[in-house]
């Protein structure tokens, strides 16, 4: 039986980390053994903050809407706004109420005119 050398395998693998190592800082990016440490933490990383992004937008939302539910009325808060909305039956989720607070004033007040007379 004939030996088999890894090197082409071994290379490849090599190669496939460091590429992935890139812009990493100094030996991280060069060295094979601290580049692998790198790249594995920084796949924890970006597996964790997949999950964190959704969390922070989702405040981002709440914030913004939050702002634009106070200019139309200081009275009103965002909780009891959501609770007007559901009492409405409006479904609009947060994303799109964000979205229409910044580049539709006029669409969002309406909306929160609805709310309000739900409300009462």
């Amino acid at each position: 039986m004939s030996r088999v050398k890894s090197g082409v395998v071994t290379h490849a693998r090599h190669r496939k980390v460091i590429k992935a190592a890139k812009g990493h800082y100094g030996a991280r990016s060069r060295n094979f053994r601290t580049a692998t440490q790198s790249v594995d933490k920084a796949m924890q990383y970006a597996t964790r903050d997949r999950k964190v992004r959704k969390r922070n937008f989702r405040a981002l939302w709440i914030q913004r809407i939050n702002a634009a539910v106070r200019a139309f009325d200081e009275k009103l808060t965002y909780s009891r706004f959501i609770n007007g909305l559901a009492l409405a039956g409006i479904e609009v989720d947060r994303k799109v109420l964000a979205d229409l607070a910044v580049t539709e004033p006029a669409a969002f007040n309406d909306i929160a005119a609805r709310a309000k007379a739900a409300l009462a």
